[in-house]
C-alpha cells in the first residue's frame, strides 16, 4: 500500500492510497463468506456456494462493493499510521479508482489536530482574592446553622416577613387557569425569595384564610417567561423561633462543647473554602492567560459539531428539566438568538482551544495518570453527579467514557503545572503558593484544576475521543 499526506490547511489533511489487489485477498474472502451466509443458490448448502457461482448471479461488483467496505477502515487506519497523523472525527472517503484484479485508489479528507506550539509562560501575572475570613462571615455563618435549627410554631395574627406560611396558589394566563398552574400546601418564609416574585408583598398582613392576587413572571412550566395572575390563599401563619446562641446551641448543633469552639471550626472551614476558591480563581485565570499566548487554529467542522452539542445538551437536557424551551429561557436572560449563538460560539471555542493546549502540554510534560488519581476524581465526579461511585463507576465503563477522565485528570495536572511555574499574588500584594508541601492542600489545587478545566470544556465531545472513531467512514464514489 502506497499513501501521502497533502496538508489543505492547518486543521485538515488529504490522504491519497494506493492498494494492489493482492492486499484485498482477506477482505474479498471475508466478503464471499458474508455474502455466502445471506444467500441461498439452489443446488447448494448454505455457506458453501463457490465464488465464480456468487459472480454469476449476483454479480463481481456486488463483491468488490462488500469487499472494499470491509477493507476501508483498516486500509485509513494504517494510512494515518504511516502519516503519523491525529485525525478528528470521521473522514470522507471518496474512492477514485477500482479496478478487478489491479488496484484499489481512494483519497480521505480529514481534520487533524492543529500542531501546537507551548512559548514560554513563566512571566504570566495573575492577581486573585486574599484569603481573609471576617467576624461577620463567621457570625454569617453560625447564624445560617442556627437557622437550619429553628422551630415553627403556628400563630393566629396577621403573616409578617420571617413567618412561614402554608398558602394555595393558582395561576392564570390570560383569564385561564395553567394546567401545571395549581399549588397546594405549599410552605413558604416570607422574605426568602424562594418563589414567584410579588409574593413576599401579597401574604405579609395575611391571616389565615386571607387571600390575596398579584401578577408575576413564570420562571417554569408549560407558560415559562409568561405574566401570570396568581392567587394565593394562606392556609395558616407559622412564627420561626431561633435557638439561643449558648454552648448548649454548640453541643445541638455540632461535635464542639462550648460556642466559642464551634466558631473557631466555622472560622477553619470558611478559610479552607476561600483557599479552594482562591485556587479555582488562580486556575482560571492563568488558563485564559495561557490561551491568550497561544495560536491554536480550530477545525470548523468541529467548531460546527461541538457548538450543536452544547446547544442540544442545553435545550433537550438542562431546560427541559426545568420545563423550559429555549425562547423562554431566552426570554428570561433577556438575550436574542444572536447574542446566544455568539456566546455559544466562543464558549465552544475556549472548550476546543483549551482541551488542544492542554493536550500538547501533557504530551509535552509526558504527564500520566496513576490508578490512585483516576479513582479521586472518579469520587469527585460521582459526588458532584449525585451517584454512588459505584453507579458513576459503572456508567462511565459502560459508556466507555474511562479515556475522557483520564483526559481530565491528565489536563487537570497540565494546567496545575503551569500555575506551580507562574507568578501568583493576591490584592493584598502578597505571592500565593499553591503548590503547598500539606497534601490535603495539594489536592485541593489538583481538585481546583480539574474543575476548571471540566467548566471550559464543559459539553466538549468533539475534540475528545474522536481519534478513536477512524474505523467509521463517509464515502463518495466516482467508480
Amino acid at each position: 500500500m502506497k499513501s501521502a499526506v497533502e496538508t489543505l490547511n492547518p486543521t485538515r489533511v488529504r490522504l491519497t492510497v494506493e492498494v494492489p489487489f493482492e492486499e484485498l485477498k482477506d477482505s474479498l474472502d471475508a466478503a464471499y463468506k458474508k455474502i455466502n451466509q445471506q444467500v441461498t443458490v439452489p443446488g447448494f448448502r448454505k455457506g458453501k456456494i463457490p465464488a465464480r457461482v456468487i459472480d454469476q448471479r449476483f454479480g463481481r461488483g456486488a463483491v468488490l462493493e462488500e469487499a472494499v467496505n470491509e477493507a476501508l477502515p483498516k486500509l485509513y487506519q494504517s494510512a494515518v499510521e504511516e502519516g503519523e497523523l491525529n485525525p478528528l472525527g470521521q473522514p470522507e472517503v471518496d474512492i477514485t479508482e477500482l479496478k478487478d484484479n489491479e488496484l484499489l485508489a481512494f483519497t480521505a479528507e480529514v481534520d487533524i489536530r492543529p500542531e501546537i506550539e507551548i512559548p514560554d509562560y513563566s512571566g504570566i501575572d495573575v492577581e486573585v482574592d486574599a484569603v481573609e475570613v471576617s467576624d461577620e462571615d463567621v457570625d454569617k455563618a453560625v447564624e445560617q446553622l442556627r437557622e437550619r435549627f429553628a422551630t415553627t410554631a403556628v400563630v393566629e395574627r396577621a403573616a409578617a416577613e420571617g413567618d412561614v406560611v402554608k398558602v394555595d396558589l393558582e395561576a392564570k394566563v390570560d383569564g385561564e387557569v395553567l394546567e401545571d398552574g395549581v399549588a397546594k400546601g405549599v410552605d413558604y418564609t416570607i422574605g426568602s425569595g424562594e418563589l414567584l416574585d410579588g409574593i413576599d408583598e401579597a401574604v405579609t398582613g395575611l391571616e389565615a384564610g386571607g387571600t390575596a392576587t398579584f401578577t408575576s413572571e413564570l420562571k417554569g412550566g408549560s407558560a415559562a417567561g409568561q405574566e401570570a395572575e396568581v392567587s394565593v390563599t394562606v392556609e395558616s401563619v407559622s412564627s420561626r423561633e431561633l435557638p439561643e446562641l449558648d454552648d448548649d446551641f454548640a453541643q445541638l448543633a455540632s461535635e464542639f462543647d462550648t460556642l466559642e469552639e464551634m466558631r473557631e471550626d466555622s472560622r477553619k472551614r470558611l478559610a479552607d473554602q476561600k483557599k479552594y476558591e482562591q485556587a479555582t480563581q488562580a486556575q482560571e485565570k492563568v488558563l485564559d492567560a495561557l490561551l491568550e499566548l497561544v495560536e491554536v487554529p480550530i477545525p470548523e467542522k468541529l467548531l460546527q459539531d461541538e457548538v450543536e452539542s452544547r446547544k442540544h445538551n442545553l435545550v433537550n437536557h438542562q431546560l427541559a428539566q426545568l420545563g423550559l424551551d429555549l425562547a423562554g429561557y431566552l426570554k428570561m436572560q433577556d438575550k436574542s438568538e444572536e447574542d446566544f449563538e455568539a456566546e455559544l460560539k466562543e464558549q465552544a471555542e475556549k472548550g476546543i482551544r483549551t482541551q488542544f493546549v492542554l493536550d500538547e502540554l501533557v504530551n509535552k510534560e509526558k504527564l500520566n495518570v496513576s490508578q490512585e488519581e483516576l479513582t479521586e476524581h472518579l469520587m469527585r465526579r460521582a459526588q458532584s453527579s449525585g451517584m454512588s461511585p459505584d453507579q458513576f463507576a459503572q456508567a462511565v465503563v459502560e459508556g466507555g467514557q474511562v479515556p475522557m477522565l483520564v483526559g481530565e485528570v491528565a489536563r487537570g495536572k497540565a494546567l496545575a503545572k503551569v500555575v506551580e511555574s507562574v507568578t501568583v499574588k493576591d490584592t493584598n500584594g502578597e505571592v500565593v503558593d499553591l503548590d503547598d508541601e500539606d497534601e490535603s492542600e495539594a489536592g485541593t489545587e489538583e481538585a481546583a484544576a480539574e474543575e476548571v478545566v471540566a467548566k471550559a470544556e464543559e459539553g466538549a465531545e468533539g475534540a475528545e475521543g474522536g481519534e478513536g472513531k477512524t474505523g467509521e467512514t463517509e464515502q463518495k464514489s466516482d467508480s
